[in-house]
């Protein structure tokens, strides 16, 4: 029953890891379409 303990943990690090990639894009991406007047600058 350990192994699935290891899984959990595991898959929840690579879900943590990917949600900061996924908002470090986001980030990116709006701050392109504030440079090109795409998104007002609220």
């Amino acid at each position: 029953m350990d192994v699935f303990g290891i899984l959990g943990m595991s898959l929840g690090t690579i879900g943590f890891i990917f949600a900061l990639h996924a908002l470090n894009k986001i980030s990116a991406l709006e701050k392109q379409l504030r440079e090109q007047g795409v998104l007002d600058k609220s």
